[in-house]
C-alpha cells in the first residue's frame, strides 16, 4: 500500500514536471508576449469575420494550435511520458544503484596517465562534471592523499574511487556486416597495435548524427573487455591506413611518434584539379582551425596558425586533373585538403574546400566520394613496421576512366 502511494505520487510529480508545467509556461509566454503581436497581424477590419468577433476567434484559434503544438513537443521530446491506449502514462525513473568503493592498483598500462583520464576510462557513463567534482572534493584519493585532476599516476599507486551512480552504457545497434567488413580490412596486427584500411564513409568514432565508428565497432566486437584506442584520426570520407593502440604503453609511444612527425613516414594519394607545374612542390603555410566562414567551421591558411608542411609529387597528370602523392611532415586537421585548395588544386570530391564545377565533372566520370587515401605508413615500434593500403574499387575505376578517356600528359 505504501509503495503504491509512493509510485502514484512519483507519477503525478513527473506528470506535472514534464507535461503540465512546460505547457503552462508556454501559455504564459503566449499570453504576455504573443497576444499583442497576433492581434496586430490580424486587424479586425481586414478579417473575413469582421463585425463577428473576428479578433476573439483568431486569437482563440491560435491559442488552441499553440497549446496543441506544446503538448506534441512535450510528448515527442520527453521519453518519460508515453500515451498507451489513450491514457497518459509516466514512465517511472529507476536510478541505478551506486557502485561500491573501489581501490585499484595502477599497472604498467596506466603508468603516466592523468588521474582524470583514468577515471573517465573506468567510470564510463559518468559525466565529466561529476568526475571533476569528486576529484575537487577529495573523494578520489591516490595513496590515501588528495590529488589534482592533472596528477599523473605511477605504477603501484593505489587509487580510491568513491561510490557513484553510472548511466547504463549500451553499445549502439551495429549491423553484423560491419564486424565482418572491418575485420577484413586489417593490414597489420601485433601485441601493441592494429592497422586497418579504413573504408570511406565510415567515421573513426561516434559523434553528432553518427551512431558509431571504427572504435565503437571494435569495442563491441573483438575488444569488448580489452584496451583499444585511436592513435590518430582520418576524415570520414578519407580511406586508408588507420592505427589503433592495444595497450596504454603502446598508445603513449605511438602518440609520441605521430606528434614528432620525424620518425614516421605518412604518404597519401589524391586526385587534384589542374596540373602541377613541377615534379615536387613543398607547401609550408600555417593553418588555423575552427574559423567560421558562412556559418561553417573551417581550417584556413593563417600566418598566426600552426606550422603545416606538405610535399606534393605528381604521379600522373591528365588534361584537367592530376594524381598526386602527398607526404605529410606535420599532421594538422584537413592539412592536405586546405594546402591543395590554397594552390588552386583542390581535391576531387571535396565538398568543403573543393571546386563545385570540378567535383561535378569528376562525379560524371563515376567519382562518388572524396579522392583522398592514406596509402602508406612506416615507423619503428619495437621493430620496423611498414604497411600499404590498397585503393578502393571506386578510386581504381576513376583512374582507369581517366586513362582511357583522356591522354596522360
Amino acid at each position: 500500500m505504501k509503495n503504491n502511494i509512493h509510485n502514484n505520487y512519483s507519477n503525478l510529480r513527473y506528470l506535472f514536471k514534464y507535461l503540465i508545467c512546460p505547457i503552462a509556461h508556454q501559455i504564459k509566454i503566449f499570453f504576455f508576449r504573443s497576444r499583442r503581436v497576433v492581434l496586430l497581424k490580424i486587424p479586425l477590419k481586414q478579417s473575413p469575420l469582421a463585425g463577428q468577433g473576428a479578433e476573439f476567434y483568431s486569437f482563440t484559434a491560435l491559442l488552441f494550435w499553440h497549446y496543441l503544438s506544446c503538448a506534441v513537443k512535450t510528448f515527442i521530446f520527453n521519453p518519460k511520458i508515453l500515451i498507451l491506449n489513450g491514457i497518459i502514462q509516466v514512465m517511472p525513473i529507476h536510478n541505478t544503484p551506486p557502485t561500491k568503493v573501489q581501490t585499484l592498483e595502477i599497472d604498467a598500462d596506466n603508468d603516466g596517465q592523468r588521474i582524470d583520464n583514468f577515471l573517465m576510462s573506468k567510470l564510463k557513463g559518468l559525466p565529466k562534471s561529476r568526475i571533476y567534482k569528486i576529484l575537487r572534493s577529495g573523494e578520489v584519493r591516490v595513496n590515501k592523499g588528495r590529488i589534482k585532476p592533472s596528477h599523473r599516476l605511477v605504477s603501484g599507486d593505489l587509487v580510491r574511487i568513491p561510490p557513484v551512480r553510472l548511466v547504463e552504457n549500451k553499445h549502439p545497434d551495429i549491423p553484423d556486416r560491419f564486424f565482418e567488413e572491418l575485420n577484413e580490412t586489417i593490414l597489420f596486427e601485433n601485441d601493441d597495435l592494429i592497422i586497418i584500411n579504413k573504408p570511406s564513409g565510415l567515421a573513426v568514432h561516434a559523434g553528432s548524427n553518427i551512431a558509431f565508428g571504427v572504435i565503437d565497432i571494435l569495442r563491441a566486437d573483438r575488444f569488448e573487455n580489452k584496451f583499444i584506442e585511436l592513435v590518430h584520426r582520418l576524415d570520414r570520407q578519407t580511406s586508408g591506413c588507420l592505427v589503433l593502440a592495444k595497450s596504454r604503453i603502446a598508445l603513449t609511444q605511438l602518440n609520441a611518434l605521430f606528434n614528432s612527425n620525424h620518425d614516421i613516414n605518412k604518404q597519401y594519394l589524391t586526385l587534384t584539379k589542374g596540373n602541377w607545374p613541377e615534379s615536387e612542390h613543398r607547401i609550408d603555410t600555417p593553418l588555423s582551425k575552427n574559423e567560421i566562414k558562412g556559418g561553417e567551421r573551417m581550417v584556413t591558411v593563417n600566418p598566426q596558425g600552426k606550422t603545416a608542411i606538405s610535399i606534393f609529387r605528381p604521379v600522373e597528370q591528365f588534361n584537367n586533373c592530376s594524381l598526386v602523392e602527398v607526404t605529410l611532415l606535420t599532421g594538422r586537421t584537413h592539412q592536405i585538403r586546405v594546402h591543395a585548395a590554397s594552390e588552386n588544386h583542390p581535391v576531387a570530391g571535396d565538398e568543403k574546400y573543393g571546386d563545385k564545377a570540378f567535383n561535378k565533372s569528376m562525379k560524371s566520370k563515376g567519382l562518388n566520394r572524396m579522392f583522398l587515401h592514406a596509402r602508406h605508413l612506416a615507423f619503428n615500434l619495437n621493430g620496423p613496421i611498414q604497411v600499404t593500403a590498397p585503393l578502393e574499387g571506386t578510386l581504381k575505376n576513376i583512374i582507369e576512366t581517366l586513362r582511357n578517356n583522356e591522354e596522360s600528359i
